[in-house]
């Protein structure tokens, strides 16, 4: 010991040394002491960041969002007013608060982003939160959280394209919820634009006094200045006091490989800093707060924070599990709970859309599943649950909110995490009563009732409904009513907005809306149409089990629940389709589209034959007949016994669109 405590003070001069410091005395007995404990260092925060928004009081922040239909320009508008207020550089990444790279590939918003800003206005500082929300309907559930952090929002608007489905949508949601809207005109330098027309449809749609709005154009930076004023003049501040109970709304959540799951939380009263124990209203645990901080742009600590501020906060040891976080739960410090009333939160999004998913190679099931699994850490409304086919093996069954969201959720597993995946057709649940007053949500196509059991033990059996918008021009109303009307859908209302815009509501199934439905939609009105959708119940129809049947035995993979009156059609479509991927056999194949006991469409698939007369020449005919019947005894005996292999590649053809 002495030895190593030599050696350690020749190399490290003046340096404590454990094995030195450990012997008190050489000599009798020898006292032992541990190492020196090595204390965490202080976190490093940004003191002048810090000292200018502790001087800012709670009558000047704003939290707002940015609302509008899907391309109307509200992640440009979101970069010019971070670049006005300098949280970025100028001439920078562009769509900053676009994170995924499915995002930037398609150029929409999947998922809500959130950034601070500090604005000096008249000699002011001001400290604005915004949240960049996405347009498209489907995620329609990000836009809801969002509102519950603002008090007011921007309702952008395409000068070029006037109000659209998702704008009507979003407006009346912010209306319910209380918002303050200040109107913003966008794209007014494109030669299309159409200002006048557009402030009129905001008057007649909405009663909004679009004399007021501001004409914007994000792409090239035009007036994006006055809003900045609009927004501290007019959205209003939020309200709480510092030395209250504590009261925090989580809005969202994501994973870090590091910290665990990361929160973004509303703070409606009190303060939360590091190392205070918060405990949860829904789950009743309880964690030790590790960071708190803002987004500025990105994860920038802070040492508190204070009433009113929307941030970010992660605990330690971290939160591991993303289900812990219950979206629209309220927290509070350990032992304020009876002092605090819990916020109303949010309802649960459901899942709309459900589709199969099967590894194109049964060997990369465990790496398929990992690769879910992390994409749903930052993709809450997925639902998995595991099922197997005898076609194509083990896999998942996937819920979604609608297309597009699984559309996406497919990119990212491709693109960054490089899988090789099959996805079924989509399909939508059915509620179905039985005799004794029981009733079953049916996800599964293969799960729905036999033809037997719909005459014995069934009563009623329901298919969801959804309440379509359509906003279109009048000149592609009779194409867009056929449309509808084609797809059993019921004519609610038509009300024209202005002379050459109309708003158009059917009552369609949800079942014909994820058979693109969109796509034609776009196509029959030259994408000038706009489609916005909410939920409109369950209700009776008569509907029939679908299934592709090689050689009398079905293939569970493609399978599908519809309308009695599209069997025929779609059966015809299948067959047709699935012939042209499965390899010619040494026997007949036929493939069947099978509904209820009714066989709704065949086709046949030819043998490979071996030419048995090739060797006749001038034979008689009944030795030429007795080759003959010989083979065909033999085909019969094979097609009996044989049995007929569809390769993974068949299957992917088939589902491809």
């Amino acid at each position: 010991m002495r030895c190593i405590g030599r050696i350690h003070n020749a190399f490290y001069p003046g340096a404590p040394t454990r094995y030195g410091n450990a012997i008190s005395r050489l000599d009798g007995f020898r006292t032992f002491t541990s190492t020196a404990y090595r204390l965490a260092t202080p976190l490093k925060v940004p003191l002048e960041l810090e000292k200018r928004i502790a001087a800012i009081p709670i009558e000047r922040f704003r939290n707002f969002c940015i609302v509008a239909h899907v391309d109307h320009g509200k992640s440009t508008l979101s970069d010019r007013l971070l670049e006005l207020t300098g949280t970025i550089e100028k001439g920078g990444k562009k769509q900053f608060l676009d994170k995924l790279d499915v995002e930037r590939e398609r150029g929409i918003t999947v998922k809500a982003q959130t950034c601070s800003m500090i604005y000096n206005h008249e000699g002011d500082d001001y400290l604005l939160h915004l949240v960049d929300t996405p347009g498209h309907v489907d995620f329609r559930a990000e836009v809801s959280r969002s509102y519950a952090s603002c008090g007011g929002a921007l309702l952008l608007v395409d000068a070029s394209q006037g109000v659209q489905a998702q704008t009507v949508s979003n407006f009346y949601l912010a209306f319910a919820q209380g918002l303050t809207l200040v109107p913003v005109l966008n794209k007014i330098d494109l030669p299309s634009s159409d200002t006048a027309r557009t402030v009129q449809q905001l008057q007649d749609s909405f009663e909004l006094d679009g004399s007021n709005a501001v004409m914007v154009s994000a792409k090239t930076g035009l007036n994006v200045e006055l809003l900045l004023p609009n927004i501290v003049e007019q959205i209003p501040a939020p309200t709480g006091r510092d030395d209250a109970p504590l009261k925090l709304l989580l809005v969202d959540s994501w994973y870090d490989n590091y910290k665990g799951v990361i929160l973004l939380v509303r703070i409606f009263s009190g303060s939360v800093r590091a190392g205070d124990r918060l405990v949860s209203f829904a789950t009743d645990n309880e964690y030790i707060v590790g960071e708190v901080g803002i987004m500025y742009p990105l994860e920038t600590p802070q040492t508190r924070l204070r009433s009113g501020q929307v941030g970010y906060i992660y605990f330690n040891p971290g939160m591991k599990r993303s289900k812990e976080a219950k979206i629209g739960d309220t927290y509070t410090t350990v032992g304020s709970k009876k002092l605090v009333k819990p916020l109303a939160g949010f309802e649960e999004p459901q899942s709309m859309v459900f589709v199969a998913a099967f590894p194109t190679d049964q060997a990369d099931y465990a790496h398929l599943e990992d690769s879910i699994n992390q994409v749903m850490l930052n993709d809450r409304s997925v639902t998995v649950m595991k099922e197997s086919s005898d076609a194509l093996g083990a896999g998942w069954r996937l819920g979604f909110l609608g297309t597009l969201h699984c559309s996406v959720f497919e990119d990212r597993l491709k693109a960054e995490h490089g899988a090789s995946i099959i996805i079924t057709p989509p399909s939508v649940p059915f509620r179905i009563t039985y005799r004794d007053s029981t009733q079953k949500i049916i996800s599964n196509p293969n799960h729905f009732p036999s033809h037997h059991d719909m005459h014995t033990t069934v009563t009623t059996v329901e298919e969801p409904y959804i309440t379509a918008t359509v906003t279109l021009p009048e000149e592609y109303l009779g194409k867009v009513i056929e449309l509808c009307e084609a797809n059993r859908g019921t004519q609610e209302s038509l009300t024209f907005f202005t002379a050459t815009q109309v708003i158009l509501k059917y009552l369609i199934p949800l079942e014909r809306l994820v058979d693109d439905f969109f796509g034609k939609l776009k196509s029959t009105t030259k994408g000038y149409a706009s489609l916005d959708y909410e939920e409109a119940g369950y209700r009776t129809s008569p509907l029939q089990k679908l299934t592709l049947v090689v050689n009398k035995i079905p293939v569970d993979a493609v399978c599908r629940v519809v309308h009695m009156s599209h069997t025929e059609r779609l059966g015809k479509e299948w067959v047709s389709k699935f012939k042209e991927h499965v390899q010619r056999q040494m026997f007949e194949v036929t493939i069947q589209a099978v509904a209820g006991k009714k066989v709704v469409a065949r086709e046949t698939l030819k043998p490979f034959r071996k030419d048995v007369l090739q060797k006749l020449h001038a034979a008689d005919v009944s030795r030429r007949r007795k080759l003959l019947e010989k083979q065909k005894e033999g085909k019969k005996r094979l097609r009996a016994v044989g049995a007929v292999t569809i390769e993974n590649e068949a299957f992917q053809k088939f589902l491809a669109k």
